[in-house]
């Protein structure tokens, strides 16, 4: 039913934001990826010079259904490049962010910096405690053009059952009490079916979540049952709400949206947070506070970087798209709870991570961030991407109110595909206005761009 829906709206649908298709593709392109969507294939390129990637510059085609091709070009310029030959060798360089970093760096390439004047750079990737350190290093001068920490972090600290113990049993007067497993939480715990487990192995590694934590619990009978005062809860936990996720994101009709298995971690790492390493492809989730891997939301909130950054190679590159992030990554959270959680005074959809939070918020209900703020856009951003994220996250849920949970989410996903890595908040939301036009028609975009002008993102 839905594929016909589909098709016809595509015969008629108004174009997505993007330039039009050209004759033949630019010859400076090399092909990253290529991703199936509902309304068509996107195929992602980095731009480079002859032959070396330029930093930052990419391509994208869109190809609908009905045959429509369009792009988006995000290729710069390369002004006054002295040349391609690098005068540091590439083992000088990691020795130098290995000196200075602590760590050897685990990949290293030859790029171009675009600017007034470009600039010939070595980019290094270097495992750290809190993710990965890229670095930019000038390939003549040896000086850090440029040094970022590429997680995708958000602040916090539990998980639980489903989604977890506060929502579970309406209680906010719960509280972590050093990872005790205490006499409360009992009715808190719920048994489930692990799915897609590798049938070869008896851990925890299957179609779409893969545990890395160390050490990994195992069964031979595939029996995973812990309480949360043991390392195992965390992992399973982990593992069901990920695969859960992913389910999900089959059941709306999407095939290619982080169809893989989610690397992730869940010891090791002991500060009240956690984070999405697009470097490595992995969620990592810290054990300060409450475990985060005790909290569902925490879990759906980081996976929600790993579909982005699926989605869109490279996103987030910008503050406005690093906000568009975390707000998706809240809204993400959000909605999946959906399925299993009442909305209550006591417990609103609307908060996120409300088990994690009561390590470190006073308030009822606990919550980490909401839904449903007050803010609006260009007004109450700050340039933090948690707080402005707010933004983005009370307009997409707006959508899923007007629309239902179903035909929201559809809409929010495909929208991303057409996302570029740095997109502004009013771009992103004409293409997801767009989109809704084309899978649901002209009166669920008129809702969509409802939820946006009322935030203020578009007039």
């Amino acid at each position: 039913m839905l594929a016909s829906v589909l098709a016809t709206c595509l015969t008629t649908a108004v174009a997505l934001p993007a330039y039009a298709a050209p004759a033949a593709l630019p010859g400076d392109l090399r092909q990253i990826q290529i991703r199936h969507s509902l309304t068509g294939t996107h195929t992602w390129y980095q731009q480079t010079y002859q032959g070396i990637p330029v930093f930052g510059g990419y391509y994208a085609t869109h190809k609908s259904t009905d045959g429509t091709v369009t792009v988006d070009d995000g290729r710069v310029p390369v002004k006054g490049l002295a040349g391609t030959a690098a005068a540091l060798t590439e083992q000088r360089v990691r020795t130098s962010v290995a000196g200075r970093l602590g760590e050897q760096p685990a990949d290293s390439e030859l790029v171009i910096v675009p600017g007034t004047t470009a600039t010939l750079a070595w980019k290094t990737l270097t495992p750290a405690d809190r993710g990965t350190i890229r670095s930019l290093v000038d390939a003549a001068s040896g000086a850090v053009l440029r040094e970022e920490n590429t997680a995708r972090e958000a602040n916090g600290t539990g998980q639980v059952f489903d989604p977890n113990p506060v929502v579970a049993l309406q209680n906010e007067t719960l509280t972590d009490q050093d990872d005790a497993d205490y006499p409360a939480l009992a009715p808190a715990y719920r048994r489930v079916v692990l799915r897609h487990l590798d049938p070869g192995k008896d851990t925890l590694q299957g179609s779409y979540a893969n545990n890395l934590s160390e050490p990994a619990v195992t069964s031979a009978r595939r029996v995973y049952k812990y309480q949360r005062d043991e390392p195992g809860f965390e992992q399973v936990n982990a593992y069901h709400s990920i695969t859960s996720a992913e389910d999900y994101i089959h059941r709306l009709g999407f095939i290619d949206v982080n169809n893989e298995a989610q690397d992730y971690y869940t010891t090791g790492f002991t500060d009240d947070n956690s984070y999405y390493d697009p470097s490595v492809d992995a969620i990592t989730f810290g054990t300060g506070g409450v475990d985060d891997a005790e909290d569902n939301e925490v879990i759906w909130h980081e996976y929600g970087h790993a579909i982005q950054d699926d989605q869109v190679p490279g996103f987030g590159e910008s503050e406005e798209a690093g906000s568009i992030g975390e707000g998706f990554g809240d809204y993400w959270a959000v909605t999946m709870s959906q399925a299993t959680s009442p909305n209550t005074a006591v417990t609103p959809w609307a908060c996120v991570m409300d088990w994690d939070a009561t390590s470190y918020t006073d308030d009822e209900p606990h919550c980490l961030r909401r839904t449903d703020t007050a803010k609006v856009y260009p007004d109450d951003l700050e340039g933090e991407v948690h707080a402005d994220g707010e933004i983005w996250s009370h307009a997409i849920w707006d959508v899923n109110r007007a629309l239902g949970r179903t035909k929201a989410n559809r809409v929010i996903l495909e929208a991303q595909f057409r996302f570029t890595p740095d997109v502004t908040m009013p771009k992103a939301a004409e293409a997801t206005v767009a989109t809704a036009r084309v899978l649901y028609g002209a009166r669920a975009a008129a809702q969509t761009r409802k939820a946006f002008q009322d935030r203020g993102i578009l007039a």
